[in-house]
């Protein structure tokens, strides 16, 4: 039988902004901007120097289109900054910090006023009422918690909303099904690779994921696609939402999709204000073209960030479910993007292919070598569990259709190699789509 499925809110239940007029929209962000631009550069000694060098002022904002002259932030300032230069107040005014993991580099350190966690609190619960989370509901929380920013800020968010929160973090998979069994929660949230990982774990523990309780994934933290989707709701029988978010910015939250549509992220405009650029050249692209998404926030106290390049690839569109608007799904990050052979390939578009055949499962991974002067890649991915048994000329036959659908649709030759089910390590946070073994020149 079917589960009952959430439901989305009623007009009433949403807050003022999201059936604001686009007029109304501009005017907040208009006067919220200039407040975020002078608070920058009053406060924080290298917007003073990075406006001044550019030669412009905060007052000289007029229209929101003025602050194309204004110059991008990237996450090198905020290392060369590390760990506390980037702050607008007091260290003491701040009541939390985060960091990310710093694996290429100093890490990125981001704080928080009192007011900052209200608000982002929040958004976050603005982000599951509009994924069909409601007050009262059961909120597992399988992001992984401390200084990544993903299980905090789900955790305040669902508090915020009225739900009962199940701070459950990452990893542990099969406890993560012993607790979904036990205590029945409606809503999770968790990144969509290690939701894929708790299905199997259902599924070793001879439960059917689709009748579990769960009636909402909200999911963030990496790129997927809609096979992704429509993979994770066929096996659990749920909606499953997008939610972006990232730590220089404020954290989950930022946009989210609403479950009534699932047709891009609705951004939360109230509070930041969305630009496309041209990645190479930096102009701000029209509505509707991709590019790579900038964000300002309108209203951060602890750390404002003014025009930051997130490296996403996106679009902005206008709004649907609610009249803010709306970004397209994340195809991928502009300094993910690979060149195998003079071709550019996301790791999305192999994710896409992979999920059309039934014979294969969405665990994968590339890998990439240098053979003599050329690039070589390897696409391996797992079979799906019933197929453990196909014999060596059945996993022959997979590869090489595999193979002849990348060449034909991403352009790319690679070899394909069909593992058993397992073999492929699970992430507990972000998915290692990539391992590049090429020689650094």
């Amino acid at each position: 039988m079917t589960k009952q499925r959430a439901r989305p809110p009623a007009r009433a239940e949403l807050d003022p902004i999201e059936t604001a007029s686009r007029d109304e929209i501009a005017a907040l962000q208009f006067e919220r901007l200039r407040w975020s631009l002078r608070h920058a550069f009053e406060h924080v000694p290298h917007y003073r120097q990075s406006f001044e060098r550019a030669g412009v002022h905060p007052d000289e904002l007029r229209h929101l289109d003025d602050l194309a002259r204004f110059p991008f932030t990237t996450k090198e300032d905020l290392r060369r900054n590390y760990p506390f230069g980037m702050f607008a107040v007091p260290r003491e005014r701040l009541i939390r910090i985060h960091a990310s993991s710093g694996t290429t580099g100093k890490p990125t350190v981001v704080g928080y006023t009192r007011k900052d966690i209200e608000n982002w609190s929040a958004l976050v619960a603005r982000s599951i009422r509009a994924s069909g989370g409601r007050p009262g509901e059961l909120l597992h929380v399988a992001y992984g918690y401390g200084l990544f920013t993903g299980g905090l800020g789900a955790h305040y968010g669902g508090e915020h909303l009225g739900c009962t929160v199940i701070p459950m973090s990452g990893g542990q998979t099969e406890r993560q099904v012993q607790l979904i069994a036990d205590f029945q929660p409606s809503i999770i949230m968790v990144t969509p690779s290690y939701m894929l990982a708790i299905a199997d774990e259902f599924e070793r523990q001879g439960l059917d994921p689709a009748r579990s309780s769960l009636k909402v994934g909200i999911f963030g933290a990496e790129p997927w696609t809609e096979s992704m989707r429509r993979e994770i709701e066929r096996r659990f029988d749920m909606d499953a939402i997008d939610i972006y978010g990232l730590s220089e910015v404020m954290g989950p939250g930022v946009a989210n999709e609403c479950i009534e549509t699932k047709d891009g992220l609705h951004v939360w405009e109230d509070h930041f204000y969305p630009e496309i650029i041209d990645p190479a050249s930096g102009m701000v692209l029209p509505d509707g073209e991709t590019g790579e998404l900038v964000f300002t926030t309108l209203t951060k106290e602890g750390l404002p960030i003014i025009r930051y390049r997130t490296r996403d690839l996106t679009r902005l569109m206008p709004g649907t479910a609610r009249t803010v608007r709306r970004m397209a799904k994340i195809t991928g990050r502009s300094d993910d993007m690979l060149i195998v052979r003079g071709v550019n390939l996301f790791p999305t578009q192999i994710e896409e292919i992979l999920l059309r055949d039934p014979r294969l499962s969405p665990h994968y991974v590339l890998e990439l070598r240098k053979e003599g002067p050329l690039d070589h890649l390897t696409v391996k991915v797992e079979l799906r569990a019933d197929l453990l048994n196909a014999s060596e000329g059945e996993r022959a036959a997979i590869g090489h259709d595999l193979e002849r659908h990348i060449k034909a649709l991403a352009g790319v030759s690679a070899a394909a190699s069909i593992v058993d089910p397992g073999s492929i390590e699970r992430s507990l946070g972000k998915a290692k789509r990539v391992l590049d073994f090429r020689p650094r020149d």
